[in-house]
């Protein structure tokens, strides 16, 4: 039997020993075509008027003279910079600024809570805090440098241009928070080359020209986004359009024609949404080359019926934080449903034993999912999580769980520890629970995934009432709102009597997937 492996060690191109992730996003690129539109930030999807449209020239102006800013309020390489913004082009200039001159760029949902902040604020040590003003801290800018977007566009206005630093590929970049299976998210540090190790998505899954102009359905501050709908458009010299109104389902259709995108990236959910409330067509997106997703499993009806309704495909990609996406299906191939594709080109990737062991099991045998060490998209490590190893001697176990079948096509099988996948976030079970116990009158909780409609996932509780105590569920539903984000709140509260356990008491989490009588 064949072994499930793509290659035994990573296969493209090398980063050079020096790179700057803002540099490669602007620099040449300003030189090639200044006036040329790299960013373009909506606020009304019909008026064209309310647009923000940063060129190439006028975004690493902005980047560079923020970049000023930021040395001149004491940053220094290597130092923490906070970015709690919304989906803003001071999002986008702010995060370039900071790995232009070696800081390590640290941006935050907007729907994270000020306890997540503060514990966020607590594990980095950041030299600097930049938050927008509708947007709470909680304590974290307590004894800590605290500036807000709008001050700190204002100055850069009149500072003179910064010039990028002069790297290592190797250099920290940016650091994204990513729930785990621990009750708190831990922070997973990139280097300046994680850009660089995004070049093989480029054909093997966007099929990305300059020519191109790619919407995002997300935010900037998610790394999907981030990547996808910013960086990635700009290292190639496209054009990226994120929107900041309501998100309605026919905004995009709309937007699409628009801007005349020509890719489209979204979760899985946003495609159902927009099949199921507006009128889909061919020529409803006459400029869309073709669509995609990561960031949940695309279900195969989705897919279909998408391609159905508008004549383009939808190519589906699968990664996660510490490695970005590094398994999809290029858009020169017809996509097999079920599966987001085979590992992209130069990507060494492994199905190992589930227990232990570096050696890659058959092909058709499901194990976990591994990628080598080599891959210069791979993180540098969990920050302030010495303990953590997640290797297997050169193999970085990623705990998702797959089969690679003989034509090397990947099929997932779900995850290996307790994190939940939930409208494109990546959510710790432990973290909920941990919340959800300390709620007056609730004695345990488990919580699961469930799907109530085909390729919708929520968040179930199940919760046993402390002896004597009333529970209601709306009261705990309340609780967990004022201290969780809105993504990680349980969708229902189910009050059971007990936990299904095993004889070893552990808790058979498959049984609270169960229908509710």
């Amino acid at each position: 039997m064949t072994d499930a492996v793509s290659a035994s060690v990573y296969g493209g191109p090398p980063p050079p020993a020096h790179f700057n992730i803002a540099q490669a996003c602007l620099r040449y690129q300003t030189g090639a075509s200044p006036d040329k539109p790299a960013l373009v930030v909506a606020h009304d999807p019909a008026d064209g008027s309310a647009d923000e449209v940063w060129t190439y020239a006028r975004l690493e102006d902005a980047v560079l003279r923020v970049s000023t800013v930021l040395l001149a309020m004491g940053v220094k390489k290597g130092d923490r910079i906070l970015l709690r913004l919304g989906n803003t082009a001071g999002m986008a200039i702010t995060f370039l600024a900071a790995t232009a001159i070696g800081a390590i760029a640290i941006p935050l949902s907007s729907q994270l809570t000020g306890a997540d902040i503060a514990f966020m604020a607590e594990d980095t040590e950041p030299a600097l805090i930049v938050v927008a003003s509708d947007l709470p801290i909680g304590d974290a800018g307590r004894d800590r440098r605290v500036v807000e977007e709008a001050n700190l566009l204002a100055r850069a206005e009149t500072a003179d241009r910064a010039a990028y630093l002069d790297t290592a590929c190797d250099d920290p970049a940016y650091l994204v928070y990513t729930s785990g299976a621990t009750s708190r998210p831990k922070g997973v540090l990139h280097g300046q080359r994680a850009l660089w190790g995004r070049r093989p998505m480029y054909a093997g899954w966007y099929g990305i020209c300059a020519t191109d102009i790619v919407l995002h359905a997300g935010t900037l501050n998610w790394t999907y986004t981030l990547g996808t709908g910013l960086l990635d458009p700009l290292v190639n010299g496209a054009t990226g359009v994120v929107f900041t109104g309501d998100r309605r389902p026919d905004i995009w259709p709309a937007l699409i024609d628009r801007f005349q995108a020509t890719l489209f990236a979204a979760v899985p959910t946003v495609y159902r949404q927009i099949l199921k409330y507006c009128a889909m067509s061919p020529s409803a997106v006459p400029t869309l080359r073709h669509g995609l997703a990561a960031g949940e499993p695309l279900r195969p009806e989705i897919a279909n019926a998408w391609h159905q309704a508008t004549g383009r495909r939808i190519f589906e990609a699968f990664g996660m934080s510490e490695v970005s996406t590094y398994i999809s299906t290029p858009p020169t191939e017809t996509p097999r449903p079920g599966s987001p594709g085979r590992p992209q080109d130069g990507r060494a990737v492994a199905i190992l034993p589930l227990e232990e062991g570096t050696k890659p099991i058959g092909r058709g045998e499901t194990g976990l999912i591994a990628v080598h060490r080599s891959d210069p998209a791979l993180m540098i490590g969990y920050w302030n999580r010495p303990d953590e190893d997640p290797f297997r001697g050169d193999w970085f176990v990623t705990g998702d769980l797959a089969v690679m079948d003989e034509d090397g096509y990947v099929w997932p099988k779900g995850r290996g520890d307790d994190v939940m996948k939930v409208m494109g976030y990546r959510v710790s079970a432990a973290e909920v629970e941990d919340v959800l116990c300390a709620a007056p009158g609730v004695a345990e909780v488990a919580v699961v995934a469930i799907e109530p409609r085909t390729g919708v996932s929520v968040i179930r509780a199940c919760v046993v009432a402390q002896d004597g105590a009333a529970l209601a569920p709306e009261k705990v539903l309340e609780f967990a709102r004022s201290r969780l984000a809105a993504y990680k709140v349980p969708h229902e509260i189910v009050v059971t009597g007990a936990l299904p356990r095993t004889a070893n008491g552990k808790i058979q989490r498959a049984k609270l997937r169960d229908p509710i009588a």
